[in-house]
């Protein structure tokens, strides 16, 4: 397999993972729903709560949060931060992306099919 290619010959460094924690289940379905419906996401996963534990501000914080994952394509990725900055309540929100390393072409043409198309990649 060529680096950068899946077996389909697809760019992998065109897929992204873009996660960001939420304070509640509710922020974390309107996100999902803007983004899937707005076509910046293929797919959001919502994970059930779990415990964050970091520094803000000077103080140790330690406090319930959910994981959002979101699969799309890294051309989508500044106007997908707006969005997530728009409807977030947090002062500074964790938004960071991973590229794909590699994946299931049918999956990954399936991103494709389900997220905005711009006409330059």
């Amino acid at each position: 397999m060529t680096k950068g290619k899946a077996a389909g010959g697809t760019r992998l460094n065109k897929y992204i993972l873009v996660m960001t924690t939420v304070p509640n289940k509710k922020t974390g379905q309107l996100i999902a729903k803007t983004c899937v419906k707005e076509k910046l996401a293929a797919c959001v996963t919502i994970s059930g709560s779990s415990e964050s534990l970091y520094r803000w501000k000077g103080q140790l914080t330690q406090d319930r949060e959910h994981i959002l994952f979101i699969k799309t394509r890294d051309s989508l990725f500044t106007e997908l931060k707006e969005k997530i900055l728009k409807l977030h309540p947090y002062q500074v929100p964790e938004i960071i992306a991973l590229p794909l390393a590699d994946g299931l072409a049918e999956y990954l043409n399936w991103i494709d099919e389900e997220t905005k198309q711009h006409t330059i990649e």
